[in-house]
């Protein structure tokens, strides 16, 4: 396997994860990367390593062009195991002068990985000379761990930036403009959603610091996915616009059901949403998964959630997605909820106060069928929706 040379002194020498389909309860459809660079300075220097099981690509992909025992400084800029998982194998093996990370990426490598080496702890400010260039630190808190770290290589102009700006998405292509547009703004939305969403105030105020800074990176070079180089502040752009989470005259109807009866209520909720104008995504948790639930969310401007009862609970499936989409904080939104039960109908009202808790802006006391909902019924459930999109254009205009 060959590195990739991605500026004069900078090569690419991580790994594919072509067979990806889960990152810790997140649908990842199109794989990932594990992105390590090598520099090529007068003191070899490694950014980032890989997910253990990839260290052999990664190993292979240094030697094509350095002899990885010359290599004299490894930087961590993060300490989640799918970029530190090769950590200690690599320094056993290339015997680095030194292994920086972040103040508390030491005390998180520490209890993870249990080294018998030094790390030596950076700030943001602090630069390391390589002798033909310097490499300098920005500290990225909860973006999305607490030692989250870029790393700026001062003459080549690159912004090495670990998880921050990245997308899971295995590709052969490396850069942005070899990528298909339609699909990396897919992937770039859901793992903001899946990923970042929760910390978005601390992002709006982490993009007004490097602002601050002056930095124009000439490459923004992420750990995930693909390099960005034809336009390398489309993804800042994308992430200030993901932040702000402003709202959209569209809803998101989520719902379970068991005989079909809540299905129906769904649907004429959707009817009258669009009758109104609104675009519906509606999503059944029988065939989608948690992680696009969320990411339709995103710039959303409604949350309609439905479920049947079951064994005097809501069934578990909206428990499961409603306990993701609470955990990530989407903020901005209205909602109401509705569903059908057979003899205890307070599970159906308990959405509410899940919503509630979530921060969204109940717009209607639940609507509830006992078993099959009538003609009455479903009318009640469409002019909810009509409702809904009432409130929305309001919230919106």
């Amino acid at each position: 396997m060959q590195a990739i040379q991605i500026s004069p002194n900078v090569y690419w020498v991580g790994a594919i994860d072509w067979n990806l389909r889960d990152f810790h309860g997140y649908a990842t459809h199109r794989g990932t990367t594990y992105n390590a660079y090598l520099i090529l300075a007068d003191k070899p220097t490694l950014v980032d390593t890989v997910k253990k099981e990839f260290y052999p690509q990664m190993l292979e992909r240094i030697q094509s062009v350095l002899d990885p025992k010359k290599i004299e400084i490894i930087i961590s800029n993060h300490a989640e195991m799918d970029h530190s998982g090769a950590l200690s194998q690599a320094v056993a093996d290339f015997s680095p002068s030194q292994v920086y990370a972040s103040v508390m990426g030491v005390k998180n490598l520490v209890a993870q990985l249990h080294p018998s080496f030094e790390i030596k702890p950076v700030k943001t400010g602090d630069k390391i000379d390589l002798g033909s260039d310097t490499l300098s630190f920005v500290e990225a808190r909860m973006l999305h761990w607490p030692d989250s770290m870029l790393a700026y290589l001062e003459k080549e102009n690159i912004l090495f930036t670990n998880d921050v700006f990245g997308m899971h998405l295995a590709t052969s292509k490396l850069f942005d403009d070899e990528n298909d547009e339609s699909i990396w703004l897919e992937e770039a939305r859901k793992y903001y959603a899946n990923i970042i969403l929760p910390y978005s105030d601390i992002v709006t105020r982490f993009l007004g610091q490097v602002q601050q800074m002056g930095l124009t990176p000439q490459l923004i070079a992420p750990d995930h996915g693909f390099i960005w180089r034809k336009d390398p502040f489309k993804i800042v752009e994308l992430y200030a616009q993901f932040a702000a989470q402003k709202p959209t005259d569209k809803a998101v109807i989520v719902y379970d059901t068991m005989w079909g009866s809540t299905e129906k209520m769904a649907c004429a909720l959707a009817d009258g949403l669009r009758q109104n104008g609104t675009e519906v995504k509606q999503l059944s948790m029988h065939v989608c998964h948690r992680s696009d639930v969320i990411t339709e969310l995103l710039g959303a401007g409604a949350l309609l959630v439905g479920t049947p009862v079951l064994n005097s609970n809501i069934f578990p499936a909206m428990a499961d997605v409603l306990c993701y989409i609470k955990g990530l904080k989407p903020k901005n939104l209205i909602g109401a909820a509705f569903g059908s039960y057979g003899w205890n109908g307070a599970p159906v009202d308990s959405l509410t106060k899940l919503l509630e808790e979530m921060g969204v802006e109940i717009v209607s006391p639940a609507v509830k069928s006992l078993f099959v909902p009538d003609e009455a019924k479903l009318q009640e459930c469409e002019n909810l929706g009509k409702l809904v999109s009432q409130k929305l254009k309001e919230k919106i205009s």
